[in-house]
């Protein structure tokens, strides 16, 4: 029947009409916060170009877990940024390098959060890119054991999950082996399945200083013009070499890719709302020009909706003090 027999605006006659009606939700275990550690103490340096985001000492990374723990936080991916970098990434996968000090402490204080911990050379190599410089390009095969040595000792110092961001092809499955032949079968990986060559990393390559230093990274990430199909073959290799879980990044102008691995796999889906995603809302909401608190809602809501089990977004404290003010 249609109108006026069908008067579709009885769904939203009142708030608590339209609460109990509501499909889609955001909740507090819906996200990660992204944290980027430095070597010291007493250390917080803001992000300029990331309003509310620091490079951040273990200690002072502590204290703001801390906080955010008390209003719902549950997840953390780290990023770290050594003192010293080389053309090998050696402080990647040292014991006592940044983040695996910060798995330590981390773990130690909070047993229950889950550590995520971002698996990948560009922040350690003193040329930026994501694996092996050989006669000026990035070796694959040979940036492989490097991203399985870096997994394990992440792993060692008590990681929950690994996520591999490199795009290196064949990266999963030498992880999931270096992994399993050390014994944590029972770590997961998060693969960055679909990872974009995207205009929208800047602010993070100032976070993470991890912009190359020649070239770009257009040879390894994939194209932002390529097609659904080609979304779906990455993601059906990593299910393959073992990966747990599949990443979309970035996520605001790849919803369509989300919403094809939410279809195509029965597992669960991750997508990451990047940096400069996050730095043009904290612009537009500092100019007066949008509601946040109402815009970042949506936002999360339209990923939640087109079939995202997992949010990583540097938004991620703001949404849980707006959950915890409504309860």
């Amino acid at each position: 029947m249609e109108f006026p027999v069908t008067r579709m605006r009885r769904m939203r006659k009142t708030q608590g009409i339209r609460d109990i009606f509501k499909k889609n939700r955001i909740f507090a275990e819906d996200f990660v916060y992204p944290m980027f550690l430095v070597e010291g103490t007493e250390v917080k340096k803001p992000v300029a170009s990331m309003p509310g985001i620091a490079q951040q000492s273990v200690d002072q990374a502590l204290i703001e877990i801390a906080e955010l723990y008390q209003i719902g936080l549950r997840s953390v991916i780290l990023f770290g940024i050594p003192p010293e970098k080389d053309d090998l990434a050696k402080g990647a996968h040292h014991n006592e390098g940044i983040i695996q000090r910060g798995i330590k402490e981390i773990k130690e204080r909070f047993p229950d959060l889950v550590v995520i911990a971002d698996v990948c050379m560009c922040e350690y190599t003193s040329h930026g890119h994501c694996g092996i410089i050989e006669n000026g390009e990035v070796n694959n095969d040979k940036t492989l054991p490097y991203l399985g040595k870096i997994a394990v000792s992440y792993a060692k110092a008590g990681v929950d999950i690994v996520a591999p961001s490199d795009m290196m092809d064949g990266r999963v499955a030498q992880i999931r082996e270096d992994l399993d032949k050390n014994g944590f079968e029972e770590i997961m990986i998060i693969s960055y399945a679909a990872k974009y060559a995207s205009a929208f990393y800047g602010p993070f390559r100032d976070a993470a200083e991890s912009a190359p230093q020649f070239g770009d990274r257009q040879s390894y990430q994939m194209d932002t013009q390529s097609s659904i199909k080609e979304a779906i073959r990455e993601g059906q290799l990593d299910i393959t070499e073992g990966a747990d879980v599949l990443m979309v990044k970035p996520a605001m102008a790849y919803v369509d890719v989300i919403k094809a691995f939410e279809e195509n796999f029965d597992c669960p889906i991750c997508c990451y709302n990047v940096s400069g995603e996050y730095a043009m809302i904290k612009a537009a909401a500092g100019n007066g020009w949008i509601d946040e608190e109402r815009v970042v809602t949506e936002l999360m809501t339209g990923f939640k909706r087109a079939g995202a089990d997992l949010i990583i977004s540097y938004h991620t404290k703001d949404v849980l003090r707006w959950l915890k003010n409504k309860q």
